[in-house]
């Protein structure tokens, strides 16, 4: 599956306090942008100017990158200090680099971060400072418009219905003559044909268009929520019913296989490493259903899988995958396969978001499952009511069963309604198939299932009119 390019984003780079190589004179700094998208080997992208014995280099030329929400994007800025003309880097002294992702880059909107040496060691004091720009232009117009004494046509079509939409007339005007119009002295416009005017003698127009207001709106990007303050929650949801298999089995879908892995496992490092940079505090709530837990051994559908109610969150991807390892052996599978109470449980917390009154916050919620849901009614009826609210639901199914019923909750080939017939305001759902990604590099599945989030945050924060926490145009 061929990823989809959301945007494109410009990186300004300066550095402070760099190492001075030259006998003599400063360091002639330069920067080299290499990136990384695919575990394979590290390609240059750009360089930018040198700059003549400065330790403290404002480099002008600006780095274009192709930014991708669902892919973790590795970049590494090097700075090298330029004495030849060759353009061999590696007869240059190295100043320091610093490997970040673009995702913390613009999720911070400008990183500053230590270089380091090649041995990981400080490159002294210096520092690297990165600032992203998205580039856009996102202004839109909003026209009002009515017209008076058009030709009579002998019929009405319906413009999208079977194409024979007859020409009236045109005009042609500017941008800045529209902005003049205003609902008390609207802006008017003949429309001319010009097959009548060349036809007729006494041809005046065809009417008039008369343009009663016109203003020029700023639509948000989704990179624009990011730069501006929103922070992407990210909690884990996952089955331990006993249709999964003993755990100590190694036909069961939770058996961790000799290298420490198995789906569940990869699910959430593949999801969990996209969506972490857009997380501040990287402490992600992760939660288990269908198992009896201890000490009573009672059916839970949303236990913390640290087994701490009042604080479910894990220190970071690893922090849940080592929660995982540690929960398997306490647990007995049990069942059935209730999803509402998370989604409910996360619900609850998106609800409370929106008192903020700002784009300040969505959640995403990654449920991990072996098989056909049992709640299907109630899940239907949450799922509907999320719909009203900041966050999206991914489904990843593990296993060989039969997944039709998540293909139904996921609403791309039609609206999902609750039980009671109301429909989902917006579709919040995509579930995935682990195995069809099997075979494919291990990014496809994030990328599968990330790709409609940044239209879902989009479109949630401007249906209801809610701006970033932090105006991103202002510098």
């Amino acid at each position: 599956m061929a990823a989809q390019c959301v945007t494109k984003v410009e990186l300004t780079i300066s550095c402070t306090d760099l190492l001075d190589k030259d006998v003599g004179s400063k360091s002639d700094p330069l920067c080299v942008l290499l990136q990384n998208t695919s575990g394979q080997q590290w390609y240059e992208v750009d360089r930018t100017e040198r700059v003549k014995n400065s330790l403290n280099p404002k480099f002008s030329k600006k780095f274009l990158i192709d930014y991708y929400f669902e892919l973790v994007q590795k970049l590494k800025f090097g700075i090298y200090d330029i004495d030849n003309k060759t353009y061999d880097l590696s007869d240059d002294d190295f100043l320091g680099e610093l490997e970040c992702t673009l995702g913390q880059v613009v999720s911070s909107r400008t990183l500053t971060k230590p270089l380091v040496l090649k041995n990981g060691k400080p490159a002294g004091r210096g520092s690297i400072t990165i600032t992203a720009e998205e580039v856009k232009d996102n202004r839109v117009v909003v026209l009002e418009l009515e017209a008076r004494k058009l030709d009579n046509k002998v019929e009405c079509y319906d413009y999208d219905g079977d194409g024979s939409h007859d020409l009236i007339g045109s005009f042609q005007t500017t941008m800045s003559k529209l902005k003049e119009a205003s609902r008390s002295s609207p802006v008017e416009f003949e429309c001319i044909n010009e097959k009548k005017r060349q036809k007729k003698k006494n041809y005046k127009n065809s009417g008039i268009v008369s343009v009663k207001h016109c203003e020029i709106i700023v639509e948000c990007t989704f990179l624009d929520y990011i730069m501006g303050g929103c922070q992407l929650n990210f909690t884990v949801g996952i089955d331990f019913t006993g249709s999964n298999g003993d755990p100590r089995s190694p036909d069961s879908l939770h058996y961790l296989s000799p290298n420490g892995v198995n789906e569940y496992l990869t699910a959430i490092w593949s999801v969990g490493m996209v969506v972490q940079d857009y997380d501040t505090d990287k402490m992600f709530p992760a939660f288990g259903f269908g198992a009896q837990i201890p000490p009573s051994f009672q059916v839970s559908h949303e236990f913390p899988i640290n087994f701490n109610p009042s604080n479910p969150f894990c220190n970071g991807i690893q922090g849940i995958v080592d929660a995982y390892r540690a929960c398997l052996p306490q647990v007995k599978l049990y069942g059935p396969t209730n999803f509402s109470p998370i989604i409910n449980h996360v619900a609850r917390f998106a609800a409370a978001a929106t008192q903020q009154q700002t784009a300040s916050q969505y959640f995403i919620l990654l449920i991990i499952t072996d098989g056909v849901i049992t709640d299907l009614d109630q899940t239907r009826t949450a799922i509907v009511n999320a719909s009203k609210l900041p966050m999206s639901i991914i489904i990843v199914g593990v296993g060989g069963a039969d997944f039709d019923a998540m293909e139904f909750l996921d609403g791309d080939d039609g609206v999902l309604r609750s039980s009671s017939g109301e429909p989902a305001v917006r579709d919040i759902v995509q579930f995935v198939p682990f195995r069809k990604f099997q075979n494919s590099p291990k990014e496809a599945l994030a990328q599968c299932v990330l790709a409609e989030v940044p239209q879902q945050v989009v479109n949630y924060f401007s249906t209801y009119k809610l701006q970033p926490p932090k105006n991103p145009a202002a510098k």
